[in-house]
């Protein structure tokens, strides 16, 4: 063991230091340290400064900063860490602050910094590195140092902040070197830290570990090649997904519309290292990386239970957390039996899909969370799942309509492509394995994003689907043989200013697709098709469907 960890020499220097501090205090200085650490605020990191004082007065141990119930209770944890690891405070009035005041502080994350700001102050540990460092860790009561949550995004503010290092537990140390832009130094326990902070010949940052490549063919069990017929299906699929459309399965049960959604992020193109890093952040924060896997090998794909409150889907909570929709950024939030779901959690769907983010406000803050995801539902033609199979469908036709009605006109007017899902034949079933790989249809998609990408290069959209009207105009032009084509379609669909548009995104991507620097009149007549069901579904009467 080196000097700065031995028993003899801590005792020897608190000895010491205990005295200066007493003899400041008497003669009236200020006995004042100042420790920076990183607050999480959504899903960014913030500067929190910790403030200790000691001076005269009533023994006692304060701490101020508009601080949440776990902050609190870091007195305790601090008090006694410190005591079984050795240290002895002097008998003296200590304040500490956490600023700034007007934001609420959560988490154990403040507990070593607050620790190290009161052996700062009573002449314990040097202060000459802390003005560069930040310090983020909960303490054990013997001393250790446990992980926190959310390292991504604390280690990213403390490098924006401009500061050379950042103290870690020795478990977030591989998530923290993710980011790359300042030194990482994992601490095991606090002597071991004070041990450091004594003697800076110590510091040496943690070796950075390369972080595995992940291959995404290799990171999924699932393939489309898996999927027999359904052709349609898995056409509407790759538009879907090469101009990042929202798309809503129909059809009865047992035809693979689930089978087909949980196969989307496999001919999703690869993640950038940006986009990991990004969506890594709100796994972070939520506590859902895998210390052993700082950065996730795939887009995520999201299918939580159709008995999901609202606030579980968009976030929030006493202390706002990310929900399913901000866990599915990136990837895709697969709603399975859709009009189970509460009407409430249904419509708060709606808002987010438009603004490609949630903003959740609190009296004294607001909380900003990403949801840029790709939306696919699934769902019945009715309750008993059968029809059109009036051999064994018993659903009247009001009941029907009642079933359809869950979904409402606004959230059925953001969603582009409406697929029907047919009952298989003998034959379909009979060629499994046959079908195109996951691979062979991301090669597709992969070109028709990189057309997307050039097009709209500077503009802060990547995808048709989030087209405004004046870009429709822009990119969407049409011969006049299409548009005489398409005034057809307008008039015997009766669409709305909005399914016009949704047509012409539609069929900017299946241009795409094929490469098409023009759009045609197959390709209006296929994006036609895919919207012709919501008229057929939700359209009115059912009698002619009956």
């Amino acid at each position: 063991m080196n000097r700065c960890g031995s028993a003899s020499y801590f005792q020897q220097r608190m000895k010491t230091q205990n005295e200066n501090t007493e003899i400041k205090i008497r003669k009236g200085e200020s006995v004042f340290s100042k420790v920076h650490s990183i607050g999480i605020l959504g899903v960014e990191g913030y500067p929190v400064v910790v403030e200790a004082d000691v001076s005269e007065g009533l023994p006692g141990f304060t701490m101020v900063g508009y601080l949440s119930g776990a902050v609190r209770e870091a007195q305790d944890r601090v008090r006694t860490a410190l005591k079984n690891s050795g240290f002895r405070l002097p008998a003296r009035k200590i304040t500490v602050n956490l600023s700034p005041a007007d934001i609420r502080k959560e988490g154990t994350g403040f507990d070593l910094p607050i620790a190290v700001a009161v052996l700062a102050a009573t002449g314990l540990v040097d202060q000459s590195i802390l003005d560069t460092s930040i310090l983020v860790g909960e303490l054990g009561l013997d001393g250790r140092i446990k992980p926190v949550s959310g390292i991504l995004s604390i280690v990213a503010a403390a490098g924006n902040a401009g500061k050379k290092r950042c103290f870690l537990p020795i478990p977030n140390v591989s998530e923290g070197q993710i980011i790359g832009n300042i030194d990482i130094i994992g601490v095991e326990n606090i002597r071991e830290l004070a041990g450091m902070l004594t003697d800076p010949d110590q510091l040496s940052p943690a070796i950075r570990q390369d972080n595995p490549c992940f291959s995404e063919k290799d990171a999924y069990d699932v393939d489309f090649s898996e999927v027999s017929g359904q052709f349609l299906l898995k056409r509407a699929t790759e538009i879907a997904v090469a101009g990042m459309h929202n798309i809503l399965y129909i059809g009865p049960a047992g035809t693979g519309k689930t089978m087909v959604a949980r196969r989307i992020p496999t001919i999703m193109p690869s993640l950038s290292h940006e986009e990991n890093v990004e969506i890594s952040k709100i796994y972070s924060i939520c506590g859902l990386l895998h210390q052993d896997q700082p950065l996730l090998s795939r887009r995520p794909f999201r299918s939580p239970h159709h008995t999901i409150s609202p606030q579980a889907l968009t976030g929030g909570g006493r202390i706002p957390k990310p929900g399913e929709i901000s866990l599915a950024s990136r990837g895709v939030l697969f709603l399975d039996e859709l009009p189970e779901f509460q009407k409430n959690s249904i419509e708060v769907l709606r808002q987010p899909l438009e603004e490609r983010k949630i903003t959740i406000s609190r009296l004294h803050s607001a909380y900003e969370f990403p949801a840029d995801f790709m939306l696919a539902a699934a769902m019945n033609p009715c309750k008993c799942g059968y029809y059109p199979d009036r051999s064994r469908c018993t659903c009247t036709e009001p009941q029907i309509q009642r079933y359809l009605s869950r979904i409402s006109k606004p959230l059925l007017d953001r969603i582009d492509i409406c697929a029907e899902a047919v009952p298989m034949k003998y034959e379909e079933l009979k060629d499994k394995g046959k079908s195109e790989t996951s691979s062979a249809i991301r090669e597709r998609v992969e070109a028709a994003r990189v057309i997307q990408r050039q097009r709209f290069d500077g503009s802060g959209i990547y995808f048709n689907s989030a087209m405004n009207g004046s870009q429709i105009g822009d990119f969407c032009r049409l011969g006049q043989c299409e548009q005489v084509f398409l005034k057809r379609i307008f008039e015997h669909m009766r669409l709305s200013a909005r399914g016009y548009g949704k047509i012409l995104k539609v069929a900017r991507t299946i241009a795409d697709l094929e490469g098409s620097g023009e759009i045609k009149k197959e390709h209006l007549a296929e994006a036609a098709g895919l919207r012709s069901l919501e008229e057929k579904y939700w359209g009115g009467s059912h009698h002619d469907i009956i």
